[in-house]
């Protein structure tokens, strides 16, 4: 029993082992690596992600693919993931905003085919590499009113004729077009609002083309061709003191009481006269106009009709064009010959030119030679 407890009493009084404890910077080291691992292998997968979102679809068949015109790259994208095009619209339109494209995608429709590399797909759209659309012409002859375009495209089933002359009526933009926005707003004596803005022309449209689509393809023709006129016309307009939408109605006069080019300037003259004086410009056109129909021979009572439209009753000129002018009316409206001419006269003479008086008098006697040269 005393060696027991003496054995107790010494063991009690050794020392004892300490454990030996992991170091610190052991411990931070293996957090961090791990860290990092984890933070490397989830930038991994992530990039990989965005790469096999980027890259192409499954192979198929060719899908026509509209894009709308105006569309951002955002809007482009989600068009070509919902045609299968590419697998994700989130993803490529960040794609195209970060290699600075979309900007410059031409509207209309393409032929895509799945499985397109991403950078064929950019080109193509840059390119405008659209599908060949069918087209279909026609022409619009100088002088005709609107009404004669209406019957006239009616006809060649390419407008309904009452839709397209109810729009001709509305007072509205018209998608870019420019010089139709100097209709004044406060004519509301005209009978088409378009008249004398619509270019004569023969015209190219994509088949199928809506009314309004062609009218703006009409008034933006008539643009183009005012471009083409010498810079300094506008200074011409504010010599003769009339605006834009008076130019094209005096033009729309000329055009209808003139056959011969060169005569257009000489019978601008004398509208110009005509004005100065002040006498009735009597056109017989503007009573045709306002008849709604051609006569070869108008009546006194013709003479009589009640209508701003009506040079015989009203002075000055009407409240807008009577027709569509050529280029060469507006050139001579804006170019008129100078000269003393206050009356003019057809010849019967098959030649369509005229006879041209300073006087009633002389006018007159013009009228008896006219007659003599009739065929």
């Amino acid at each position: 029993m005393e060696n027991v407890e003496k054995s107790i009493e010494e063991n009690k009084k050794k020392p004892k082992r300490k454990r030996n404890k992991p170091k610190k910077w052991v411990v931070s080291f293996w957090v961090c690596f791990s860290l990092l691992f984890f933070m490397l292998l989830v930038a991994a997968s992530g990039l990989f992600y965005l790469w096999n979102q980027l890259e192409p679809t499954k192979s198929g068949s060719p899908i026509e693919v509209t894009i709308a015109k105006g569309s951002s790259a955002n809007s482009v994208a989600k068009v070509l993931e919902d045609n299968g095009i590419i697998k994700n619209g989130f993803i490529f339109g960040y794609y195209l905003v970060l290699k600075d494209e979309g900007d410059n995608f031409k509207a209309g429709k393409y032929e895509l085919t799945p499985g397109m590399d991403k950078a064929e797909v950019i080109a193509k759209l840059n390119a405008g590499d659209v599908i060949a659309q069918e087209t279909i012409t026609f022409t619009i002859p100088e002088g005709f009113t609107i009404a004669q375009m209406a019957d006239k495209l009616s006809t060649e089933g390419l407008v309904d004729k009452e839709k397209f002359i109810s729009l001709t009526k509305e007072s509205r933009s018209w998608s870019g077009a420019e010089n139709v926005l100097n209709i004044p707003q406060e004519a509301t004596e005209l009978i088409n609002r378009l008249e004398g803005y619509l270019f004569p022309d023969t015209y190219e449209v994509v088949k199928g083309s809506t009314e309004e689509e062609i009218i703006i393809r009409m008034l933006k023709e008539q643009d183009r061709k005012l471009a083409t006129l010498p810079e300094n016309w506008p200074d011409e307009l504010e010599k003769l003191g009339i605006s834009m939408h008076e130019l094209l109605t005096i033009a729309s006069l000329i055009e209808r009481e003139v056959v011969v080019d060169s005569e257009r300037a000489t019978v601008a003259g004398v509208i110009y006269n005509r004005l100065k004086e002040p006498m009735r410009l009597q056109i017989d056109a503007t009573i045709q106009y306002a008849l709604g129909e051609q006569k070869e021979l108008l009546s006194i009572e013709d003479t009589k009709l009640d209508s701003p439209y009506n040079t015989y009753v009203i002075d000055g000129i009407p409240p807008g064009p009577i027709a569509t002018p050529s280029l060469e009316s507006i050139k001579a409206a804006l170019y008129p010959e100078e000269h003393k001419f206050y009356y003019y006269v057809t010849k019967k003479d098959g030649t369509q030119s005229h006879l041209f008086a300073e006087t009633y008098n002389q006018h007159l006697r013009n009228i008896e030679k006219s007659k003599e040269t009739a065929q």
